[in-house]
C-alpha cells in the first residue's frame, strides 16, 4: 500500500465518529459542506478496494467500509431513527429496516396495508434535500422506461410504484422519495467482487455480462442512457441468473450530460462524462465493459480481453453503440470459447443485499 493509503486508513480507523472526519452533521436536511464532501471524496478515492492489489483488498475493504459508515451517519435521515411513515395520495407506507446506503440515498423496506393484509414495498429516500432533483430524475426515468422499454424486459430495472414527497417531522425538510417494488435474493456486483478477490470465473461472469447488455439495450431503446453502470448499481440473483440495473438517478435522455457521478466510482466512468460531453449508448457500453472487466480481473481469457478493449476505447465514436448487436457478437465469442451455452449454477457465500 502507498503512504497515502496508510495515512488515510489510520485517519479513518482512528476516528471515534463522523464528526472527527467531516465536522458537525448538517441540520434541517441541509447538504454536507463542501469541505466535508471533499474529505469524503479524497478518502474514498484512496481507500476504495477496487484500487487495491489482490492481496491487500481485505484491508482496503475494511477501511472503506468504516469510511462509508461514517459518511452515511454524517448524512443521516429521519427514517433511520425509526417510526417513520410516508404518506402519498394512494396509501401510507410504514418505513422499516434499512436495506442499503447508496451514494445519495438510503433504501428501506416498507409495508402498506390494503384488503386486510400487509404488502411489501421499498422506499428510497435521499439523505439530503440537495439531491431531490436526482430522486425526481429517477422516478421520471423509470416511468419512461416502463412506457417505452420492452415489456418483456421490465424485470431488468426496478419497478416504480409511485413517486412522493416526504416531510421530516423533526426538521421540516421535504424530500423527494421513490417507492419501488421489492427485490429479493439479489447481490450487487460489488459484493460479488468482494466474494471473489482473485477475480470471478469468466464462465460465471458471462451470463451477468449478457444480461447487463440486455439491460442497457432496453434503456437505449427507450431513449435513455443510464449513466452510472458501476458495480454497486448492478444487482444479480445467483439462483435465477437474474439481473437488475438499479439507481436511475443519473439517467438522462440520449445526448444530454449526466447530472452527477457516483463519487466512489469516479475512475470507472467513460471519459466523456468527466469531460462534460454528451451521454450516448456508447457511454453505457464503456461502463458496463469496465465493470465486467474489473469483476473478472486476471482470469479474463485473451479473446474476451480483446473484445473488452474494443468496447472501452477512449473516443465514443470508436466504440460500439448498439447493445443488441454487441450481444450477438458476445454470444459468438462465448461459443468460440466454451461451446454452446448451458446453465452454470452460481452461488454466493453471503446473504443477499436485497
Amino acid at each position: 500500500m502507498s503512504a497515502d493509503f496508510d495515512r488515510a486508513e489510520h485517519r479513518v480507523l482512528a476516528a471515534s465518529g463522523p464528526a472527527e472526519l467531516f465536522g458537525p452533521a448538517p441540520e434541517g436536511g441541509a447538504a454536507p459542506t463542501d469541505e466535508a464532501a471533499r474529505t469524503w471524496r479524497s478518502l474514498a478515492r484512496v481507500l476504495h478496494p477496487d484500487r487495491a492489489r489482490e492481496d491487500e483488498r481485505a484491508r482496503a475493504l475494511a477501511a472503506y467500509s468504516r469510511l462509508a459508515a461514517h459518511w452515511s451517519a454524517h448524512r443521516r435521515t429521519e427514517a433511520e431513527t425509526g417510526g417513520v411513515t410516508v404518506t402519498t395520495r394512494r396509501r401510507v407506507y410504514r418505513v422499516g429496516a434499512l436495506i442499503a446506503r447508496g451514494d445519495i440515498a438510503n433504501v428501506y423496506r416498507a409495508v402498506w396495508h390494503e384488503d386486510g393484509r400487509d404488502h411489501d414495498a421499498v422506499v428510497k429516500m435521499p439523505r439530503s434535500v440537495a439531491d431531490n432533483d436526482l430522486m425526481a430524475a429517477e422516478a421520471e426515468s423509470l416511468a419512461v422506461l416502463a412506457e417505452h422499454g420492452r415489456p418483456d424486459l421490465a424485470a431488468y430495472a426496478p419497478r416504480l410504484v409511485e413517486a412522493a414527497r416526504h416531510r421530516d417531522a423533526a426538521t421540516g425538510a421535504v424530500r423527494d422519495v421513490t417507492v419501488l417494488e421489492p427485490l429479493r435474493g439479489f447481490h450487487t456486483l460489488a459484493d460479488v467482487a468482494a466474494a471473489h478477490p482473485g477475480g470471478l470465473d469468466p464462465r460465471d461472469a458471462a451470463w451477468m455480462w449478457r444480461r447487463l447488455l440486455v439491460a442497457v439495450g432496453n434503456a437505449h431503446a427507450a431513449g435513455l442512457v443510464h449513466g452510472a453502470v458501476v458495480a454497486a448499481n448492478v444487482l444479480v440473483h445467483p439462483g435465477k441468473h437474474g439481473l437488475v440495473l438499479a439507481d436511475w438517478c443519473y439517467a438522462v435522455p440520449e445526448g444530454q450530460r449526466v447530472r452527477a457521478v457516483v463519487e466512489a466510482y469516479e475512475d470507472d466512468y467513460a471519459p466523456e462524462i468527466p469531460q462534460g460531453g454528451a451521454a450516448t449508448p456508447a457511454t453505457d457500453i464503456h461502463m458496463a465493459t469496465r465493470t465486467m472487466a474489473r469483476l473478472i480481473g486476471p482470469r479474463m481469457p485473451a479473446p474476451m480481453a480483446a473484445f473488452a478493449r474494443g468496447c472501452a476505447l477512449e473516443a465514443p465514436s470508436m466504440r460500439p453503440k448498439d447493445a443488441w448487436a454487441l450481444l450477438g457478437e458476445f454470444d459468438g465469442l462465448l461459443e468460440r470459447l466454451w461451446g454452446p451455452r448451458s446453465f452454470r449454477p452460481f452461488t454466493m457465500p453471503t446473504d443477499p443485499a436485497y
